[in-house]
């Protein structure tokens, strides 16, 4: 899972967090050490995976919110509205992105 160093993913997160699970409970079945193992293995590295990605979004979300406020006060304040348009826009969406990576 060498993706989740480089570029976390949610979805792969728990896709490896559910596999890993999925794997330890045949371990503990079958009486399978090295099944048990490397299933909470799998599963630590999918959780850890999906923190991150959660993590990454939400400071993503920050950014966007930020940029989009500034963006939005020098528009209204030079009076152009497209730009103050486009940074309130801006705004909500890293509002959106910071809402649905809360921990």
């Amino acid at each position: 899972m060498s993706s989740s160093t480089t570029n976390p993913n949610k979805t792969n997160g728990q896709y490896h967090s559910m596999k890993g699970t999925a794997v330890e409970t045949v371990g503990n079945v079958t009486g399978l050490q090295s099944w048990q193992t490397s299933g909470k293995e799998e599963h630590a590295q999918g959780e850890a995976e999906y923190k991150a990605a959660q993590a990454k979004g939400y400071t993503q979300g920050t950014v966007d919110r930020a940029s989009g406020k500034m963006d939005s006060v020098i528009g209204a304040v030079t009076g152009d509205k497209t730009q103050q348009t486009e940074g309130n826009l801006r705004n909500e969406k890293g509002q959106a992105k910071q809402e649905v990576n809360k921990h």
